[in-house]
């Protein structure tokens, strides 16, 4: 082959149609890719949601005396002394973020008017927002006031409220609020309280509370701007 046919074979242009099949990236493959990142960051999410080893991070809150323990049909959890003149109703759901600011905002003071002996407080957990979650967690939940842990536990619920809470996490977190028996674990794993939980919504529906968080004090229902610590301690000098 002479030097002059060589050259000329060098220097002869690519084919541009090969070349832009090289370069170019569709819009369709980037979606795909993006669409694929975002599945692949939502699956290590919920693994943690699910996975996550639980903390207690509300250590020292006191523990009020539980009057009404969970299981009497139409009775809500009632904690504090029986001799307080002034009863608050909560109607909650622990898969509400609103419940979780309210408890946030109003566990001191509702604390303090417990450890007074100033109000009782009375529990209603709803299956409002998740139907699924809802009453899972409102189960574990009434296993836990019945080994006289209400208030820790449902503090520590909204205190960690990005967590799936499996059964398997409802069940540590008793245990490391010193709930170490086999009734306690059998009833959060056989869902134990779901008949008495769907008599607490048929006292929901009679009270006509349509949404959580719903506070009564002494019956009467506190509109919504109220649901805060200034409100609730409003409320209740009003009547003491």
């Amino acid at each position: 082959m002479s030097k002059a046919k060589a050259k000329g074979r060098a220097k002869a242009p690519a084919n541009p149609l090969v070349q832009s099949k090289k370069r170019r990236i569709g819009p369709g493959v980037v979606i795909v890719g993006v669409v694929l990142l975002a599945l692949i960051g939502a699956v290590g999410v919920d693994y943690w949601r699910k996975n996550s080893s639980v903390e207690v991070t509300s250590s020292g809150r006191p523990e009020p005396a539980v009057i009404t323990a969970p299981g009497t049909t139409g009775e809500g959890v009632k904690v504090g002394k029986d001799t307080a003149k002034t009863n608050i109703d909560v109607f909650l759901d622990f898969r509400c973020p609103h419940c979780a600011e309210f408890e946030e905002d109003t566990g001191p003071v509702l604390d303090q008017l417990l450890a007074d002996g100033t109000a009782t407080v009375t529990y209603w957990p709803m299956g409002f927002v998740n139907p699924e979650a809802s009453p899972r967690l409102a189960n574990a939940f009434a296993a836990a006031a019945a080994n006289g842990k209400a208030v820790s536990y449902a503090s520590q619920l909204y205190a960690d409220f990005t967590k799936a809470w499996t059964t398997e996490q409802l069940i540590e977190l008793g245990k490391k609020l010193g709930i170490d028996d086999a009734k306690f674990e059998a009833a959060v794993k056989d869902n134990s309280y779901q008949g008495w939980l769907e008599s607490l919504s048929k006292v929901s529906t009679e009270r006509k509370v349509e949404g959580t968080p719903t506070v009564f004090v002494n019956d009467k229902m506190l509109p919504g701007d109220r649901l805060t610590a200034d409100g609730i301690k409003a409320a209740v000098s009003g009547i003491n």
